[in-house]
């Protein structure tokens, strides 16, 4: 396992982390997620992320207590929740957003959840319109002041909000965001290479990306239709499977023009994408997800595909996606 700091900051995480979003307490239960974390743990991985909203509160439970009786040594691992969405189908308007109460109350229930003493990673899962950021980035300020969370960021935030935060920070002494969660993929690059390019420098702000085979669509499995067993077959995630196999098939145009680039490589389109995300300086750690034991193991085995992206590849990577 390769293990990059997050940002400028003194954290190091290992370069592939493990995620439960759409999988824990959908797809996968309580064997399947012992048997997952287990593996990823053996092979290095030692940054496990969640949110309040995955499964309505779900996933991080499944994980709280896969991890326990896992018996990791808590220092040896990282583990992160996101705040937002609201971890109940409906919330009522304290329940959900970035207000000082909800922020504080769902780090609380995402501690008993998870059963840790304290977050290593804490994400505004979204940006609040309805409250002032000053209010958001004093209750982050709190928390970590109280050592319920060691490093706060930020999850598809535009920078200039996150710019903002920062000028909060600085002008109020109080602790800044560390990192931002945002997706990146060989399709979705905009936002991580052009918006944020200038807080890397100016703020030292770390990457933990989600999606960096763009839902599956980089593995190729939607050449041909959507298979009954993927994600995006699943019931609720049709503005997913809208997202990604829309856009008149140029997406699908693309996966198909990497595909023999990774047959010349002899490995498989997903191991190539994931190992393209981490070419990338800014990325402090590339997320997977997985349902079964296989898909993990053959994602883990992107690291050693990196050596092989050499400048020519490369230039011929970006030829195949425009």
């Amino acid at each position: 396992m390769l293990y990059r700091r997050l940002g400028r900051s003194g954290l190091q995480l290992s370069a592939l982390s493990f995620g439960a979003w759409v999988t824990f307490g959908r797809q996968v239960g309580r064997s399947q997620a012992r048997d997952l974390l287990a593996l990823a743990y053996d092979h290095g991985v030692n940054f496990f992320d969640n949110a309040e909203v995955y499964n309505h509160g779900e996933a991080e439970r499944l994980m709280g207590d896969v991890l326990a009786d896992l018996r990791f040594p808590r220092d040896s691992y990282c583990v992160s929740s996101k705040v937002f969405f609201g971890a109940v189908a409906q919330p009522k308007p304290t329940q959900r957003g970035l207000s000082r109460k909800h922020v504080m109350e769902a780090c609380h229930q995402a501690l008993q959840r998870l059963h840790v003493e304290h977050l290593d990673l804490y994400f505004c899962h979204r940006p609040d319109p309805d409250t002032p950021v000053e209010e958001t980035v004093a209750a982050m300020d709190m928390l970590v002041r109280q050592g319920k969370v060691l490093y706060w960021g930020t999850s598809e935030w535009p920078a200039e909000l996150i710019a903002e935060a920062h000028r909060v920070a600085r002008q109020n002494h109080m602790i800044a965001p560390t990192m931002e969660q945002p997706q990146y993929n060989l399709l979705h690059r905009e936002r991580v290479e052009r918006e944020y390019a200038p807080l890397y420098e100016s703020y030292g702000m770390g990457t933990t990306i989600w999606s960096p085979l763009a839902s599956g669509l980089l593995t190729g499995k939607y050449n041909n239709g959507v298979p009954d067993d993927s994600r995006l077959a699943q019931t609720g995630y049709e503005w997913l499977r809208d997202e990604i196999l829309g856009n008149g098939g140029e997406r699908l145009s693309k996966v198909r023009r990497l595909q023999p680039l990774a047959d010349e490589l002899g490995v498989s389109l997903a191991q190539l994408s994931i190992a393209w995300c981490l070419l990338n300086p800014h990325v402090s750690t590339v997320m997977l997800g997985a349902s079964r034991r296989e898909q993990l193991e053959h994602n883990l085995a992107a690291l050693d595909v990196l050596p092989r992206l050499d400048a020519a590849m490369r230039q011929r990577i970006e030829q195949a996606v425009g």
